[in-house]
């Protein structure tokens, strides 16, 4: 958390009329312990609170109930469980796989808000790298249809960046909602999709214990520490840190690099390969426990500024792919919060803002060498860390819970159904998709033939039906 609060908090206006009841959905687990889903869909419900009646709802359990706002869970083992809260609604934001584990989602008629702000297919590319290339394919397809399933009923999405506006336009436009209907609703689509990227409190952090200098063994106090914000995935590239950490060590003994969370607080996300190769590394350079540690717990929300604000910079680092284009990276959000330096491999659209505000240092991906350099340079030429902090301090003020949300906050207040869906199933572009794919069985065969008539002739026809049969069902042409 980014304050000494127990939970974030949004102001709630007492004197605000509440106008709509507006039921957030996460995946993820909300409580002590959040990772960016919960994080973000707890944001979200305490900026709508403070104009309507608002219901947080996680399917992956909830420990924590003091909130500007009703808190509940349900179970997806028992779909039934969400019923009460769809009948409650009258606009429903989710994000994830809701709308596959719950029937009543599918088929309800409130406004459908669709938090695409997490580009799953994408990363499914990564993280599947080691299985086998059916496994992995499938793994794709089916994020694919999850996304392409929410793309055809929503009324309204988000989506974290104009990057992601424009991949996103076109998996819309593939499933039949750009369409003349949507397109005289707003010719520039906005009223379709938006960018709400991930933000920050309003409120400034403040420190109130010692977390990691003087307090982890082997950190001291007047060490250079380099922070890890978030989780350790296989679309990251921490080898390539640790490498530039061993190197930098060589020059100055007191540079530190922590990882501040290993076990992610939500148990459907594994453990990825990448981390225990990044501990093998570590100890193979001699620098395990030394120079680079890893914390295995996922640090508490309301605890995390007393880690970033010890920490002398904030690292992200990655390869350069599809998932790193259109990636939005939401631990970068925590280094602007805490004023911290940013060194960031280059590629995505946080880079591209690193590098036009001066908040730090890009590098090329997998270049030990430039980052080694970047990471000296903000850590220990003191003119270099105070530009980059101030501009740090100046860039932030754009990622406000309140500015990022606000498409989001202007829609609820006069939320509709998008022009081309009317509440009760597909959209009308995305049915008329759905009926004209490809034909299967004896249409496919029947237009097969009519393709090679037009392109061969009757005989060009025959033999290619005779090859096909041979080939489906064993039957053998006659020599005679």
């Amino acid at each position: 958390m980014h304050s000494n609060e127990q939970c974030p908090t949004a102001s709630v206006a007492t004197t605000t009329r509440r106008n709509r009841r507006i039921l957030v959905i996460t995946g993820d687990p909300v409580g002590e312990r959040m990772a960016g889903p919960a994080i973000r869909a707890w944001h979200i419900a305490a900026e709508l609170a403070a104009e309507h009646d608002v219901r947080l709802v996680s399917t992956n359990g909830v420990t924590v109930r003091d909130a500007p706002f009703e808190v509940a869970e349900v179970s997806h083992h028992v779909p039934s469980t969400m019923n009460r809260h769809e009948e409650w609604a009258d606009i429903i934001v989710l994000q994830g796989h809701a709308l596959a584990l719950f029937p009543v989602l599918e088929r309800s008629q409130k406004v459908l808000v669709v938090d695409i702000y997490d580009p799953i297919h994408l990363e499914q590319l990564e993280q599947g790298r080691g299985l086998t290339i059916e496994h992995w394919t499938s793994q794709v397809f089916d994020a694919t249809m999850a996304l392409n399933h929410q793309l055809a009923l929503g009324d309204f999405f988000l989506c974290a960046s104009e990057r992601q506006r424009l991949f996103w336009l076109g998996q819309l436009a593939a499933v039949g909602r750009v369409n003349p209907l949507t397109y005289l609703q707003d010719a520039d689509l906005a009223r379709l999709l938006t960018v709400a990227p991930f933000g920050i409190p309003a409120a400034e952090p403040e420190h109130t214990r010692n977390a990691v200098k003087g307090v982890i063994p082997g950190i001291g106090v007047d060490d250079k520490l380099v922070i890890w914000a978030g989780g350790i995935y296989n679309w990251f590239d921490p080898e390539t840190l640790i490498r530039s950490i061993a190197a930098v060590a060589k020059r100055h003994d007191d540079v530190r690099l922590l990882f501040m969370g290993v076990a992610h607080p939500n148990p459907d996300v594994p453990e990825m390969d990448v981390v225990g190769r990044s501990l093998a590394l570590a100890a193979e350079l001699g620098v395990l426990g030394t120079h680079v540690f890893f914390n295995e717990q996922w640090v508490e929300y309301a605890d995390r500024q007393n880690y970033l604000l010890e920490a002398d910079a904030g690292v992200s680092t990655h390869f350069q792919h599809i998932e790193t284009t259109f990636s939005f990276r939401t631990r970068i959000l925590d280094y602007l919060w805490a004023g911290l330096p940013i060194v960031t491999t280059d590629g995505d659209a946080f880079a591209e803002l690193v590098a036009a505000k001066g908040l730090g240092g890009v590098v090329p991906d997998s270049d030990v060498e430039a980052l080694a350099a970047a990471l000296e340079s903000v850590l220990y030429d003191d003119a270099v860390h105070a530009a980059a902090a101030a501009n740090v301090t100046r860039a932030r003020e754009a990622f406000r819970w309140e500015r990022t949300l606000a498409g989001l906050t202007e829609f609820c207040r006069n939320a509709g159904h998008a022009a081309d869906r009317s509440g009760t199933g597909r959209a009308v572009g995305a049915s008329l998709i759905m009926r004209r794919q490809a034909p299967a069985g004896w249409r496919r065969d029947l237009e097969r033939v009519v393709h090679h008539l037009r392109v061969g002739g009757p005989r060009a026809a025959a033999a290619k039906t005779w090859q096909r049969l041979e080939r489906k069902v064993g039957v053998r042409r006659s020599n005679s």
